[in-house]
């Protein structure tokens, strides 16, 4: 297993940190640009998870066709040619094209999807926790690093380090990722509107959307507010920001150790929307306090920072793992591509309303908004399908449902559709070694399953 996820893993964590290094400062570096202002800087960080949720999709659909390794190429490739015209550029503008192109290099479920690909369900928790606990330290070094090399070497040389990291990215991709292995569902894929209207997927979608939407709004707020509004010094972001990656280790592993392995991720998902709705809650209190003068306004939005990050990695190690389960494997790309362009479309949302705000609202207002979106977030998630329902019959991949002692008339109609419309079937794939049957364990369990297959 870690042979294959490790470096799949390193890739995810890598495109990652080409998205965060630049947050915690880009809202007040790419203010030197020429040409630049507050809304356009707001456009800045979103527009990159424009072209995210635009091309997400594309990259999965393509990756089901031509392969996983051949659109991660493209889509690295892509990425590089992006990070260099950020780094060589002196205006807002060729920025922007910059960023774009960094985000039409759209691979992120394209690399999720892979990993799905290698690793059966029940070991895909660990695999994800592994991804997550990349993305999760990729993220936490970022807002460490970030303020520490833009101060010293300047915004380009963030772009620069994102461009060689994919660089690495690209040689371990093709020298030490295994071959991807061959996967062939037993059921037709579903159309990408009736997948959107799936009620599980949808779900996941929405916090996937309400997620990265908070994170712009907070990566745009953070050192604005703590430098600008509350007036501390440029030089203590990455105290704050180390802080919160403490934090968010500890929360990080905490969801690794009670996720998916013990069947709490829907229960940690809900966490976490609470903690991003007290945060903002906090952010509130903190601009109340500092307009009455109350001398620890300052030590209030440090405290929101760090509940936010703590529900923030909550999430991170299993968001991924849990919409994969609600997806098919025949059409997993496309589905993670989807729940993927919601992420970035939520992005590309929190930054320009962010921009918008500072620009020409109260920020209270945004806030306000904010935290009852979370909570409306909340009790639309509490409907969600716990992801441990869904379990795995592995049989050999030489059986064959035609020879099978069973009682299904296989005259009309072939075994596999025969046993895909029993009630509490998900399922039925083959992979390189085994022909899996994916079952609800609330309608049928593993006996039962076994029973119907008369393979006691």
């Amino acid at each position: 297993m870690l042979k294959s996820v490790l470096p799949l893993s390193f890739i995810i964590g890598t495109r990652f940190f080409g998205l965060f290094i630049v947050l915690p400062v880009l809202s007040l570096y790419a203010l030197q640009l020429d040409g630049a202002n507050e809304f356009l800087i707001g456009l800045l960080i979103g527009i990159y998870a424009l072209m995210q949720m635009l091309l997400q999709v594309p990259f999965g659909i393509l990756s089901d066709k031509i392969g996983r390794k051949k659109a991660m190429l493209l889509g690295l490739i892509i990425f590089i040619i992006g990070s260099a015209v950020c780094a060589l550029a002196n205006d807002i503008w060729v920025m922007m094209i910059g960023r774009a192109l960094q985000g039409a290099g759209a691979i992120g479920a394209v690399a999720t999807a892979l990993i799905s690909d290698f690793i059966s369900e029940e070991q895909r928790s660990k695999a994800m926790a592994i991804m997550g606990a990349f993305i999760g330290l990729s993220f936490c070094l970022s807002m460490v690093l970030s303020p520490l090399l833009s101060e010293k070497f300047g915004l380009s040389s963030l772009f620069w380090l994102s461009a060689i990291l994919t660089l690495l990215c690209i040689l371990l991709l093709f020298t030490i990722v295994p071959k991807e292995p061959t996967i062939t569902a037993k059921s037709a894929k579903t159309p990408i509107l009736q997948l959107l209207k799936q009620k599980n997927l949808a779900l996941m979608n929405l916090t996937s959307f309400m997620q990265k939407m908070l994170i712009s709004v907070a990566f745009f707020l953070i050192p604005l507010v703590f430098v600008e509004r509350f007036a501390n010094a440029k030089d203590d972001l990455w105290l704050l920001y180390l802080g919160a990656m403490i934090v968010g280790f500890l929360a990080m592993g905490v969801a690794g150790a009670l996720g998916e392995k013990r069947g709490l991720s829907k229960s940690l998902l809900l966490v976490g929307v609470g903690l991003f709705a007290l945060a903002f809650m906090l952010v509130d209190f903190s601009f109340i306090a500092a307009f009455i003068a109350y001398q620890h306004a300052t030590l209030i939005f440090i405290i929101a920072v760090v509940v936010f990050f703590a529900g923030f990695n909550l999430h991170e190690p299993i968001m991924q793992s849990v919409a994969s389960k609600f997806a098919r494997a025949n059409e997993r790309g496309t589905a993670l591509g989807v729940f993927n362009a919601f992420g970035y479309a939520g992005s590309f949302l929190g930054g320009v309303l962010s921009g918008l705000a500072w620009r020409y609202f109260d920020l209270l207002h945004l806030i306000i908004i904010v935290f009852v979106l979370s909570c409306v977030w909340f009790v639309l998630l509490c409907f969600l399908k716990s992801p441990s329902d869904f379990k795995n019959l592995y049989l050999p991949i030489d059986a064959s449902f035609d020879n099978a002692n069973t009682d299904f008339d296989s005259s009309n109609a072939s075994f596999e559709s025969a046993l895909s419309s029993h009630k509490g079937i998900v399922e039925i794939y083959t992979n390189s070694t085994q022909l899996v049957i994916k079952y609800d364990s609330k309608i049928i369990d593993e006996k039962a399953l076994k029973s119907l297959l008369k393979l006691d």
